[in-house]
């Protein structure tokens, strides 16, 4: 039977180990007697999962303990609403308050269109003229002294633009010092090592290297809490979400016990730098065949490429419905891109196994005759 690898930007492939565990333990929870998606959120058996998630989460991303984790609702359309509204009220922000965003691409667009709702918005970079074809430089960066927060989006699913995070965001300095840095990291958390001190705020949308959609990872410094807005829901309030250890309302349940099952498989694995090391590995093996000849293109400048999302161009664009036809013959799903920009994607997270990315390779190899 021909093996089967899903490409799928979001929601994406799962290990199947996790996916193993859980069909084995949906009738019956270590000897519960009931589903996890049956536990009430505030008994017992599922807050032993919840700590266990979060403590798992902490390890693995070597979490300070000034740092609050968050497991909430929606994914990341609704933290671009919810992240202004816990942060713009922040006490010595400039006033009115201003948002400085660094504009990379099509999910930091979404950002700024939301953000401007709750604060004014400087686009303090922006890649846009080029295409989004690289992340821009910070020597080039125009922030706005007493700024609420600084955003970025340290990974751009549809433009596959990357931050280099050893690189980028240093620490503000100077009269930016006090600026916080918020980092929509959905598409490449617990894929490379970050020093999350760096941050005031990171969130990512599980649906890609975490679990099922629904849950959204919030990691929110201990002094940014207690600034929303009184427009903020209470359900949305950072502070209140914290203080109730994600229970203030009913979590996604079900999500956050996958969510743990990814979690104890990253450590299995070896954790974070060894899902870096793999990703390093994987990323290389298909921009080479990429970069082969004229044959594909990747518009992405080298340095700014993403290792979690790579959108490609046949050269050709009418043998693009050939293309997907002959992938999905061959086990080799969901590579169409992104509908606002077209061609071709393969996003290679965590659960991507290399031997998917080599028949991927294959693939491309042979549809290009070589």
């Amino acid at each position: 039977m021909t093996p089967i690898y899903n490409f799928s930007a979001g929601p994406a492939v799962l290990p199947k180990e996790v996916l193993a565990q859980a069909a084995a333990e949906m009738l019956d929870w270590h000897g519960s007697g009931m589903s996890v998606m049956e536990m009430s959120h505030r008994g017992p058996e599922f807050i032993s999962i919840y700590k266990a998630a979060e403590r798992d989460l902490r390890e693995l991303l070597a979490v300070p303990d000034n740092y609050r984790i968050l497991f909430m609702q929606g994914g990341g359309l609704s933290q671009n609403a919810i992240v202004p509204m816990n942060l713009v009220g922040r006490s010595g922000a400039a006033q009115p308050p201003v948002i400085d965003f660094l504009h990379t691409g099509s999910w930091s667009g979404k950002s700024i269109k939301e953000a401007a709702k709750y604060a004014s918005v400087n686009i303090a970079a922006s890649s846009q003229a080029a295409g989004y074809n690289a992340v821009p430089p910070q020597s080039q960066w125009q922030l706005t002294p007493g700024a609420a927060y600084l955003h970025m989006c340290t990974n751009e699913t549809i433009d596959g633009v990357e931050f280099d995070l050893t690189r980028v965001p240093a620490k503000l300095d100077g009269e930016f010092a006090a600026t916080p840095i918020v980092a929509d990291m959905s598409s490449h958390i617990l894929s490379r090592v970050v020093d999350v001190s760096q941050y005031g705020l990171i969130f990512a949308g599980a649906q890609k290297n975490i679990g099922p959609a629904g849950v959204t990872i919030v990691i929110v410094r201990d002094d940014l809490l207690g600034k929303a807005l009184p427009v903020c829901p209470s359900a949305f309030d950072f502070k209140l979400v914290a203080d109730n250890e994600s229970m203030y309302n009913t979590p996604p349940t079900y999500g956050i016990y996958i969510a743990g099952l990814v979690f104890q498989w990253l450590k299995q694995q070896g954790g974070v730098a060894e899902m870096e090391r793999r990703a390093i590995a994987k990323a290389q093996l298909l921009y080479a065949a990429l970069d082969a000849d004229d044959f594909y293109q990747n518009r992405v400048e080298p340095d700014s490429r993403s290792r979690m999302n790579v959108p490609f161009y046949l050269k050709d664009e009418s043998k693009n419905e050939a293309f997907l036809a002959g992938a999905k013959e061959r086990g080799l799903l969901q590579l169409k891109g992104h509908k606002s920009v077209g061609g071709m994607r393969a996003s290679i997270y965590n659960a991507m196994p290399i031997e998917g990315v080599q028949a991927l390779v294959d693939y491309l190899n042979e549809f290009a005759g070589r």
